[in-house]
């Protein structure tokens, strides 16, 4: 009879705890926006993975990640998943968070503690009750080949567990610096598509590769002559170069550089107000060594006291941390991994060179550095580093009034301005600096990666049926391509050298005649005015009249 009593009791506390709950839902509505409750949450998982087969869970993905694998599992998830998961699978989007349950973030453990079979499960068969489709269906244009390789890609994208983050600290502590030929044994093939990349050859000494230098150096008509037997290395290939002469334990720069673009010479010298570290050094570019001023982004692990580096060059360890220990022992614990971090920290990897700032502790030792000193990857680099301030409506040294960045190394100050990034999207999205066969690095030629978030009728816009009638230009014309008016070319690397600026913003006709920056239109419309632009696009058809002009 007690035993009886007991079950009675249980179950009309079930009862009355489903009729509160039922009342609780009835009275605030059933809605989609709703987060889900623990108890559901914790329901939903366990009636899931108990629903996937135990033959199922057991399998093993029968491909094995490579640079290409990953490429192509990437475009199928763009393709395929990323209009609820989102492109590096938060979950952050429109979509996924209207859902019912929300789209999870795939990066984190409750995904990433799913075995390989269980996840290519989920992907084939989809889950009942839930937004998340069968890709398996004879209609989605998926095989099977497809959805493991979409495995590959959540496994490539999961966050750092708490128990990697303890390991990485540990490791950080204890491990040392081995230059990135090191990583040549296991990464062979990202190896040798870095080792093409500009990132490995910033810094180049011409006695170890004589084509380093570009131009005749006998034709240099701006400053003084110098020799290539002066010329301890080269600095830049793409858009100019620059040239480092040794003096002691310093590197100097030459008072010339090579226009590229051009093919011309030019003088190279930071004038008066042009740089915030210029009054601390004499106007004299052989009093103003490149240590501070440049070295500590153009090497691995810089060292002010000794002033020997690492390795020269942006190498595997800039991004990935000292890897002695990785090298003797790889796991995914032992080394550091952007693409597994937030995208705070994982855009900080970049934009800790690829901006214009100054140390919060400046001068250090009695000299005035125009790098992070101290930062290693996976630090907040806010602790070591502080971006160039801009006062709205006033032009400084590094930005135009309305905020876009003017001054080249800028992509980074640009960039947290931007919609894009508050949105989580990170610099590796559009850029793998182990290289590409694409401009820039980007990861697919650039209206194809613009596209792939921004196609005609998305939710991230834009709203029209075609990209022309977004554009207002015909399709494969200069004026079609995305970032011709949303990443103009206005940061001056040098002069009458231009890098596009990261905002992602239009410049308007208006913001011409007020700010004084250069818009799109007359940028490449060069005969006309921002008059005639503005009025043109006054009779542009779906666009906003209280849009500013």
């Amino acid at each position: 009879m007690k035993r009886r009593n007991t079950v009675v009791l249980i179950l009309l506390t079930i009862a009355i705890l489903a009729v509160a709950y039922g009342t609780a839902v009835i009275r605030r509505g059933f809605s989609a926006t709703d987060q889900p409750s623990a108890v559901e949450t914790i329901m939903a998982r366990t009636v899931r993975n108990l629903g996937i087969p135990q033959s199922a869970r057991n399998e093993k993905n029968p491909w094995t990640t490579t640079p290409d694998f990953l490429q192509e599992a990437r475009e199928n998830f763009t393709d395929h998943c990323a209009g609820c998961h989102g492109k590096d699978g938060d979950g952050r989007t429109g979509i996924g968070q209207n859902l019912y349950p929300k789209a999870p973030n795939l990066g984190r453990q409750e995904t990433q503690a799913l075995s390989d079979g269980e996840i290519h499960y989920i992907i084939t068969h989809g889950v009942r009750l839930t937004g998340m489709p069968a890709l398996g269906n004879p209609h989605s244009g998926q095989d099977d080949n497809g959805a493991w390789k979409l495995v590959l890609f959540v496994r490539s994208i999961g966050l750092a567990t708490p128990q990697e983050k303890t390991e990485q600290g540990t490791t950080a502590a204890s491990a040392h610096y081995v230059g990135s030929a090191a990583c040549e044994k296991c990464h062979a093939e990202i190896y040798a598509s870095w080792k093409k990349t500009p990132m490995a050859n910033v810094v180049r000494d011409p006695r170890e590769h004589p084509d380093a230098i570009i131009p005749n150096l006998a034709t240099n008509n701006v400053s003084p002559k110098f020799t290539k037997d002066q010329v301890a290395f080269t600095y830049g290939s793409v858009w100019k170069q620059r040239y480092f002469t040794k003096i002691g334990d310093d590197y100097y720069p030459e008072p010339a550089q090579w226009d590229v673009t051009n093919k011309v010479w030019k003088p190279y010298f930071v004038p008066k107000g042009g740089d915030w570290w210029e009054p601390f050094y004499p106007p004299d570019n052989m009093k103003r060594p490149t240590g501070p001023t440049c070295d500590g982004c153009h090497s691995v692990d810089y060292n002010i006291q000794t002033k020997q580096v690492a390795e020269w060059n942006v190498g595997c360890e800039r991004c990935h941390g000292p890897g002695s220990v990785h090298v003797d022992h790889a796991t995914r614990g032992n080394i550091l991994n952007p693409a597994r971090m937030d995208y705070v920290s994982a855009s900080d990897t970049c934009i800790q060179c690829h901006s214009q700032g100054r140390p919060l502790k400046n001068p250090i030792e009695g000299k005035y550095y125009d790098w992070p000193v101290g930062y290693q990857v996976g630090s907040n680099l806010r602790e070591y580093w502080q971006l160039e301030d801009h006062k709205l409506g006033e032009l400084s040294f590094t930005h135009f009034p309305e905020g876009t960045a003017h001054k080249n190394r800028m992509q980074g100050n640009d960039f947290v301005q931007s919609v894009m990034y508050r949105r989580g999207v990170t610099c590796f999205d559009c850029h793998d600096v182990h290289g590409t066969k694409n401009y820039a690095q980007l990861r697919k030629p650039v209206n194809e990666i613009c596209l792939d978030c921004h196609g005609p009728g998305s939710r991230n816009g834009p709203g029209e049926a075609t990209l022309a009638e977004h554009t207002h230009h015909k399709d494969g014309s200069a004026g079609s391509q995305c970032v011709a008016c949303h990443m103009p070319k206005v940061e001056v690397t040098i002069p009458g050298v231009f890098v596009s600026a990261h905002t992602f913003a239009f410049i308007t006709p208006a913001m011409t005649d007020q700010y004084k920056i250069p818009n799109p239109c007359t940028s490449c419309h060069m005969d006309k005015t921002t008059a005639w632009a503005a009025d043109a696009m006054r009779h542009w058809r779906g666009l906003s009249p209280w849009r500013e002009e």
